[in-house]
């Protein structure tokens, strides 16, 4: 069929302007076969205009989806509609898929009926534009949603769970952590130039779980050699990408290639790894694997998690960090705590410390028993102000200062009054509080002393509370002095408990409160202390605590008066 040609009447003008137009511009018949094809439509589709006329799109451009449905509308009504074409041609394009927005309306030929003139502009960058706008504003919700949803505590395991169970099923289907191990007490240490990972945490959908449990072999490390992509990734810092993978490709993922049969079983044809960096420095490794019907993971697949994993090695490396200096200060708490001196043989004595759950501080706390003559026994509690290895120092030398005080068998009131004077004129800059209480099992008493501490409280034979409300004097180290002592009876089975504020502190709550309310407690007044304590703990505890706790309970053994 001959090149259509523009309707009688049509000047050079309106041939020129369709023909050098740069929009494409189609005729069409009732059928949707071409009839006319402008120049700007031959350079963008690459067919001569010749290959058109008389065709439907599709026969010339099969890969190009026709909006043939909007035309025939067209066709049948008269009214003017857009449509979009969309889809490869034979003009390559580094945009991959084309678009083109267009305009179609109907016209009239004498003796030829009606036919359809077609005028399109290209949009495709437009709506690569868009497209990577979209995609862009999902990474970020997803980036927002991982800030919230990992990380939430500073114990190491429980971050690595978190960041696994958002990467499966946010980008894969399974997900699986490891930590560089740099410590390997109670295990010797990797072969020379190997790299130990300890498998933390991994999350994958139901019937899939097993290929965790064997991912890098028995045992809870795994020492990577050189070679492998895992170690690729954490001494280059770079991702490593393995789609569609061959048995070759994931041999290269795992220690042992005869794992490589696990992901074939699994269904598992795609991997990305990706290290956990903070400071230039890898803390692990993430990979993720998708299975099944899911796609390959692309470019924006990769640069989410690189994004993910920046943000979770922070977390990792933090709680990591928590983790050292948290056991680290607990062991300073204990070597400078150390148990309480052994008490007379006529005084059973029990006690807890507690550190705060929200810091890796050690704090000020300390308690102690002291043997004196004639069977009695010097209890002390004591709380130095502040927290941090500062005040667990101070607390070593108040200490130990008022155990050399306390062998002069000097009145409680009078050994708080050389204790406060004493730390005053030493210049050591921490106040504390200090309650003493001199059990006397022979007399059947206690004769306490309060420098501005808490009150002790008494656990009576059936089990119930009591709160010893004292005189409380002022702080040691204040050099005010003026303490007043208070004997009170001890009635066979009665146990004293000695604390410190973090036992009963509460936020919002009046101090005063919450130690009335320890007189709701019942305990087992007939048991172990130990069994007591854990009890009293037990009735108390709503959490982690505030602040460092310290317990301590004293009785008289039976038989000792």
């Amino acid at each position: 069929m001959p090149q259509w040609l523009l309707p009688e009447g049509a000047g050079l003008a309106a041939r020129q302007l369709v023909e050098g137009t740069m929009a494409p511009v189609v005729v069409l018949d009732a059928q949707l076969r071409h009839l006319y094809v402008n120049p700007a439509w031959v350079r963008v589709s690459g067919v001569p205009a010749t290959a058109f006329l008389g065709r439907t799109l599709g026969e010339v451009l099969p890969d190009l989806q026709s909006p043939d449905d909007v035309l025939f509308e067209v066709l049948a009504d008269g009214q003017p509609r857009e449509a979009t074409i969309s889809g490869t041609t034979e003009v390559s394009s580094p945009l991959g898929q084309r678009l083109w927005r267009a305009v179609y309306h109907r016209m009239e030929l004498p003796e030829r009926g009606p036919w359809l003139c077609g005028i399109g502009v290209e949009i495709s960058s437009l709506r690569r534009y868009m497209d990577d706008l979209e995609t862009a504003h999902q990474r970020l919700a997803l980036l927002d949603a991982a800030a919230t949803r990992v990380g939430t505590t500073l114990d190491i395991d429980t971050t690595c769970q978190e960041l696994v169970d958002f990467l499966a099923p946010s980008l894969a289907d399974l997900a699986a952590v490891g930590i560089v191990e740099e410590e390997f007490t109670g295990a010797p240490p990797p072969p020379p130039g190997f790299l130990r990972l300890r498998k933390v945490r991994g999350s994958a959908p139901p019937g899939l779980e097993w290929v965790l449990d064997h991912l890098g072999g028995p045992g809870p490390y795994v020492d990577v050699p050189r070679g492998v992509a895992t170690r690729h990734c954490l001494d280059s810092g770079r991702p490593w990408l393995g789609n569609l993978a061959s048995d070759e490709l994931f041999q290269k993922v795992t220690v042992a290639p005869e794992r490589a049969r696990l992901f074939r079983a699994a269904g598992v044809h795609s991997l990305l790894i990706a290290p956990l960096l903070t400071a230039g420095r890898p803390v692990g490794v993430v990979l993720l694997g998708r299975a099944g019907a899911s796609q390959p993971f692309d470019d924006n697949d990769l640069a989410t998690l690189q994004a993910l994993a920046g943000r979770a090695a922070v977390s990792i490396d933090s709680a990591r960090r928590y983790s050292y200096e948290h056991t680290m200060a607990l062991e300073l708490q204990r070597a400078l705590l150390s148990e309480p001196r052994t008490p007379h043989p006529a005084v059973e004595v029990a006690a807890r410390y507690l550190p705060s759950g929200h810091s890796v501080l050690v704090g000020g706390d300390w308690y102690d028993s002291i043997p004196l003559s004639d069977s009695r026994t010097l209890l002390v509690m004591g709380d130095v102000m502040g927290h941090g290895f500062q005040a667990a120092v101070a607390m070593s030398q108040y200490r130990s200062l008022l155990r050399t005080i306390a062998a002069s068998g000097a009145g409680v009131d009078m050994i708080l009054d050389e204790f406060d004077r004493q730390v005053a004129h030493l210049g050591l800059d921490r106040l504390a509080t200090c309650l003493l209480a001199l059990m006397d099992p022979a007399a059947g008493t206690c004769t306490t002393a309060s420098a501005g501490h808490l009150p002790p409280a008494a656990v009576r034979p059936d089990g119930s509370v009591d709160v010893l409300w004292l005189p409380a004097g002022p702080p040691v180290g204040t050099g005010l002095g003026s303490y007043e002592a208070l004997t009170l009876r001890m009635d066979r089975g009665t146990t004293l408990l000695l604390y410190t504020d973090g036992l009963v502190e509460r936020r919002g709550t009046d101090i005063d409160t919450s130690v009335q309310a320890l007189e709701t407690v019942r305990l087992p007044a007939d048991s172990p202390l130990d069994d007591m304590l854990d009890t009293f703990l037990a009735h108390l505890a709503n959490g982690a605590y505030e602040d460092d706790v310290a317990v301590l309970a004293a009785r008289p053994r039976d038989g000792s008066d």
